[in-house]
């Protein structure tokens, strides 16, 4: 009992890791541009413009427009989702399986990475020079083909043409997502299959799917979120002649005609609960992945 008490008393504590150095950036960028942010905006959502207490706001987002506003945002975000989706997980599955030649995996690796970041006014703008009213394919298709497209009911400022421009980036990044995912595939387990008299078709059906699935309903949660949350794109190329509701939030703080900021605060509340509850549920999906992954 004495010796026990001797060695407590002489063992030293240990020293702090300078590992945590590394990540004393990233805490304070994420406390100065996300955490405080974030709380500001749900303070001010429960306040008045002098400061008091209130939960007018919050009742206020029963309105009309805004509940429109916030259906055609969910509407976008899921159709621009689901595309991005199938079409992602085509093109990642091409160069996984497919396959093509080596030199055609890094090529669009390299796309998908700058191009997953490719957004705002400059995204805006390459897609009305390409099929605005006077783009380059809308003049094309017109002149060799006699092709209008928006005589046939085509429009880059509506709810499909946006949809379309949402897609450029979020195709690479369901690209991004679903490689490692796909690369995670053991080969015993194709083999396997194949020993045991499965087709192709099953072994995607029984085992390929089942593992991926939650990853790629993660990804989906994420494309939804990443399109949810875009504000840059959707004003630069629509202006506010779309009723969404990062149109609106913006409309409401910094707008000269309807100008709340704290019914903006309520608005930016409840996209960050809709964009919260889409990460945490990719966040889960992805750790179910891993296991299988690992």
């Amino acid at each position: 009992m004495a010796q026990s008490t001797v060695e407590i008393a002489t063992t030293k504590p240990r020293p702090m890791s300078l590992s945590w150095l590394g990540v004393v950036p990233f805490l304070i960028f994420a406390l100065m541009f996300l955490i405080l942010p974030a709380g500001y905006l749900v303070i001010g959502a429960f306040q008045t413009p002098d400061g008091s207490f209130t939960l007018q706001n919050i009742a206020n987002l029963n309105q009309p427009t805004i509940i429109k506003a916030y259906r055609m945002s969910i509407a976008i975000s899921a159709a621009s989702a689901l595309l991005g989706s199938l079409l992602g997980f085509a093109l990642a599955l091409a160069i996984v399986l497919g396959k093509l030649p080596r030199w055609v995996r890094p090529m669009l690796m390299t796309f998908s990475g700058v191009a997953s970041q490719f957004a705002g006014v400059p995204l805006a703008f390459a897609f009305l020079a390409t099929l605005g009213r006077t783009g380059l394919v809308t003049a094309l298709l017109f002149n060799i083909f006699g092709i209008n497209i928006y005589r046939y009911g085509f429009n880059l400022l509506s709810f499909s043409g946006l949809t379309l421009t949402y897609l450029y980036f979020q195709i690479p990044l369901m690209v991004l997502i679903l490689t490692p995912a796909l690369d995670g595939l053991k080969r015993e387990w194709r083999e396997a299959s194949s020993i045991l008299g499965a087709s192709t078709w099953q072994y995607w059906r029984m085992i390929a799917l089942p593992i991926l699935w939650p990853s790629l309903l993660g990804a989906f949660m994420l494309l939804f979120a990443n399109s949810f949350g875009a504000i840059a794109t959707a004003y630069a190329l629509t202006g506010s002649s779309l009723n969404i509701i990062t149109i609106l939030l913006y409309a409401q703080i910094r707008g000269d005609v309807l100008h709340d900021p704290n019914l903006g605060y309520a608005l930016a509340l409840g996209m960050i609960l809709i964009t919260g509850i889409s990460n945490g549920i990719y966040i889960w999906l992805s750790s179910r992945t891993g296991r299988w992954i690992r």
